[in-house]
């Protein structure tokens, strides 16, 4: 079974159809007791980045959701929820994510060419700089559906895929262990995203 986390960020919606698409069980859920006997976990997100580590910390989760992950239990963190994964963020100051994956998160206008419409929002292609269970199903140039202003930097180790956007090459997806993190929304990118979450689910 995989749970979602419910902490009040996020896009429950069309997530939980994708997963009933692809033929997964799953439950949305802030319970301790599921998220502990659930076989895998995805942490969800969209918003500001603050907003959403301090809701994350009020439901008293952090500290199960990283023993779930530390433990080897398979975790896939979304879009805003993948930049939660990381050591820290500097949207509108500096904040604390969950330490699960090295590396920060920044704002793409520090890299992009002065003009750049910021948010990267639309359809880029992936490429895959390092094999990862997560794109069993999926082809190199496959494109998935991104909508984001901050990405993630000094993660080369653990990056497993990566788009193009106006010369920038944009963190796509990590991987560390178990603990997985997908900038762009398979919920939202098709064939192709319901795809990364069937292997997913098999992970």
């Amino acid at each position: 079974m995989t749970a979602v986390v419910d902490y009040g960020v996020g896009n429950l919606f069309s997530l939980s159809g994708s997963l009933k698409a692809i033929g997964a069980d799953s439950v949305i859920t802030s319970d301790p007791e599921v998220l502990s006997r659930a076989d895998r976990i995805i942490l969800p997100g969209v918003g500001a980045f603050a907003d959403a580590a301090e809701r994350l910390r009020a439901t008293g989760l952090v500290p199960l959701l990283c023993e779930q992950a530390e433990s080897g239990k398979p975790m896939l963190g979304i879009c805003l929820g993948m930049q939660l994964l990381f050591d820290k963020s500097f949207e509108y100051g500096e904040h604390e994510g969950l330490g699960l994956i090295p590396g920060e998160v920044r704002p793409l206008t520090e890299s992009l060419p002065s003009g750049t419409k910021v948010p990267h929002m639309g359809w880029n292609s992936l490429s895959f700089p390092k094999e990862s269970p997560l794109f069993r199903y999926v082809s190199e140039g496959e494109s998935v559906y991104y909508v984001h202003s901050y990405y993630a930097v000094n993660c080369t180790p653990d990056t497993v895929a990566v788009s193009d956007y106006c010369g920038v090459s944009v963190t796509g997806a990590v991987q560390r262990g178990k603990v997985f993190g997908t900038q762009f929304h398979p919920e939202k990118s098709g064939r192709t995203g319901l795809a990364i979450l069937k292997a997913f689910t098999e992970v």
